[in-house]
């Protein structure tokens, strides 16, 4: 069996207030394959982003309690000092962050940003820099590229800044790319043309991706497998198609369920009853089951059980639904 790319193992992550520690991430495991795309699906506050930032160990490191394992390419990330992981990052795995207007430095130009990455993780001289991010932002289809890399980041669009920003986490051709909502911020028109891209990036560049997104949509359209989180758990994993053909945990139904789909506008979709539980105010058993039309007595005494609807296709839960269908 070949061995992923990225393995994360039985990650849990607390973080401490001036009261209690409260537990963010529940033990998250999974696997990702060299080439492949993996959407984390959720709701606000299920954990998506920290799962992603803390594959970089970009958590502040006060007041943070991490236990469990992310190797990538076999190596523990969290044994590596310091220096091995900033000669790692943004080099061997790169982030595309939610707001780009935030993320690129305003005071320097869009290009002086992707010469300095370049020269400084692969020691090439100013001109091949200049050179290579010229070709970026051409890669990445943003027009009069020459011109660009004199643009401050104030002086782009939102889908340019965006485009920029993707072409700055290419820069030094990283096998493992993390985009953390990247196209959120962006119009409908805009965010497709984004996801095309990027989905005609990793296929041309063999890249894999994780990708993190609430909107089921952009799931469907740039995953090839998914992984629903939930209060800080994994509570359903496998192929996009199946786990959005034939949902097993009744969250990943109710999201479905509650999702306006063409043509349906103007019709009342029925939306999941309650809120997200506070991570400080978790109930016992599964989290899902206050919210829960199926849920039994059971649901609310311990953690339910791992039940395998495919060989791929994992669920978290006492009563699954399609299981068998």
């Amino acid at each position: 069996m070949t061995e992923p790319l990225l393995r994360i193992e039985a990650l849990r992550i607390a973080v401490r207030n001036s009261e209690r520690s409260v537990e963010i991430l529940r033990g998250v495991s999974l696997d990702l394959a060299r080439g492949e795309v993996l959407c984390l699906l959720g709701e606000s506050g299920s954990g998506k982003s920290v799962t992603l930032r803390s594959v970089l160990r970009l958590l502040p490191d006060k007041g943070t309690t991490i236990s469990g394992r992310i190797a990538f390419e076999a190596e523990d990330l969290f044994e590596l000092p310091m220096s091995a992981l900033t000669a790692l990052r943004g080099r061997r795995i790169a982030m595309i962050f939610q707001e780009p207007a935030t993320a690129l430095d305003p005071v320097y130009t869009v290009g002086r940003q992707i010469v300095e990455t370049i020269r400084r993780h692969e020691g090439v001289s100013n001109a091949e820099a200049t050179g290579r991010a010229r070709e970026l932002l051409e890669r990445v289809q943003i027009p009069l590229a020459e011109r660009r890399l004199l643009a401050y980041p104030h002086e782009l669009s939102g889908g340019m800044r965006q485009r920029a920003m993707i072409a700055l986490a290419l820069a030094c051709r990283p096998a493992l790319l993390l985009a953390d909502e990247p196209t959120t911020a962006l119009d409908t028109t805009v965010q497709i043309q984004i996801l095309l891209l990027l989905r005609r990036l990793q296929r041309e560049l063999g890249l894999s991706i994780i990708f993190v997104t609430h909107d089921i949509g952009v799931a469907s359209e740039i995953a090839d497998r998914v992984a629903i989180m939930y209060a800080g758990r994994i509570v359903e994993s496998g192929p996009v198609r199946d786990v959005l053909r034939r949902p097993g945990h009744p969250y990943t139904e109710a999201l479905l369920a509650s999702t306006l789909r063409r043509g349906e506008r103007g019709h009342r979709r029925p939306a999941i009853p309650g809120a997200p539980p506070d991570p400080a105010e978790l109930p016992g058993g599964c989290a899902f089951a206050p919210r829960c039309g199926r849920a039994e007595a059971a649901c609310s005494e311990g953690m339910p059980p791992l039940v395998l609807s495919a060989p791929d296709h994992c669920i978290l839960c006492r009563r699954p639904v399609n299981l068998g269908a």
